[in-house]
């Protein structure tokens, strides 16, 4: 019957198109089919048989082993036609389009169905069956109003499950970006490079106050750029270039020409969009893994391509006693373009030459 083949085609749709993830909502319809089905059945025999169905045990099991039967057959075609309907049309904002389509199919496919029983019963010779076009048209009519209320209440539970669903997966990335963000954070603010750079600015206030000055306000740029970079998943190229010159200036008051930081950046991806302290990570890889000497001077190269990509490299000339890494840094930096869903970094090494390309948005 129509109530049956409409929540079984739902629970049909929960199994193995969506998969909810709501025992709940499952065992809902479950105990909703228990009690509805037993009374919408007779309700259908009843308005086209007349109260005869319920007086004659006969004609009580003819009816309804037949009405069971077309209950079958109705939710094999429903189940078969349904998933199909909500896969042309998967978005919750479709919703009045899933509906009136659903709608239109479970109706028509019902109301052939449990027409059909008027026939069978006429053929038979049903105990107690009079014909009566009235009675199929009432049928028709019932059909048509229980298929409408089970539909709207159909999709809206789905809805709401979708709802749930998609609120559980933005908790969990919700999650997830702030654990990254930490983990940034933490690897980028290390004491390590402070201790240096404080160390460096002490020796400059005895040698070069004007220098110590400068690099005191680049100290500062680098420091303030690294605690607002979690504010915003993205951040315009033009700003992460312009803390990279900060950071590269304390880089370069450091090591001198150890270590060159060239630029080929086409103006028109400016505008374009990465994550917070993709680059000073990956320059920070560079120095960290790289002899930086004057006489064997690392070279990081930051360079666009017409794809709107950006690529890192830097020449290789590994530390013979390479520091302990945990991969942090470029962990942090798949992790957030994957929470972005954006293309993953590809990272290249040919043994002479370190490459990350990164996608710019």
């Amino acid at each position: 019957m129509v109530i049956q083949a409409a929540f079984s085609s739902f629970d049909y749709l929960n199994i193995s198109t969506f998969s909810m993830k709501s025992p709940a909502n499952s065992r809902y319809f479950i105990l909703l089919q228990v009690a509805i089905i037993p009374l919408c059945c007779g309700l259908i025999n009843w308005i086209l048989i007349g109260t005869v169905y319920w007086q004659n045990w006969r004609t009580f099991g003819l009816a309804s082993s037949i009405i069971v039967i077309l209950s079958i057959s109705n939710f094999m075609v429903n189940g078969f036609i349904v998933p199909r309907l909500r896969g042309s049309s998967p978005e919750p904002a479709q919703y009045l389009t899933k509906t009136i389509r659903q709608y239109m199919s479970t109706a028509t496919c019902s109301c052939l169905h449990f027409g059909l029983a008027y026939f069978i019963y006429q053929w038979i010779d049903l105990p107690g069956f009079v014909p009566d076009p009235l009675r199929l048209m009432f049928c028709v009519l019932f059909t048509l109003l229980a298929d409408a209320v089970v539909t709207v209440s159909y999709e809206n539970i789905y809805n709401f499950g979708y709802w749930q669903q998609s609120r559980q997966e933005v908790e969990t990335l919700s999650k997830a970006q702030l654990q990254a963000q930490l983990d940034a954070l933490r690897q980028q603010v290390n004491p390590h490079f402070l201790f240096n750079s404080l160390n460096t600015l002490t020796t400059l206030i005895g040698e070069d106050p004007q220098k110590a000055e400068i690099f005191c306000y680049e100290l500062s740029s680098v420091y303030r750029y690294l605690l607002r970079s979690n504010e915003t998943a993205l951040v315009p190229l033009t700003n992460e270039l312009e803390f990279i010159n900060s950071y590269y200036h304390l880089l370069k008051t450091r090591h001198g020409d150890g270590v060159t930081l060239v630029t080929h950046i086409q103006p028109g991806l400016k505008a374009l969009h990465l994550p917070p302290l993709t680059l000073q990570l990956l320059i920070e890889n560079a120095v960290k893994h790289n002899v930086i000497l004057p006489e064997e001077p690392l070279t990081i190269t930051l360079s666009t391509t017409e794809q709107q990509r950006l690529t890192v490299s830097n020449n290789l000339q590994r530390k013979p006693h390479r520091d302990m890494s945990n991969g942090v840094g470029l962990s942090n930096i798949l992790t957030k373009y994957q929470m972005l869903n954006l293309p993953a970094p590809i990272i290249e090494d040919d043994g002479r030459e370190f490459r990350v390309t990164i996608s710019l948005v």
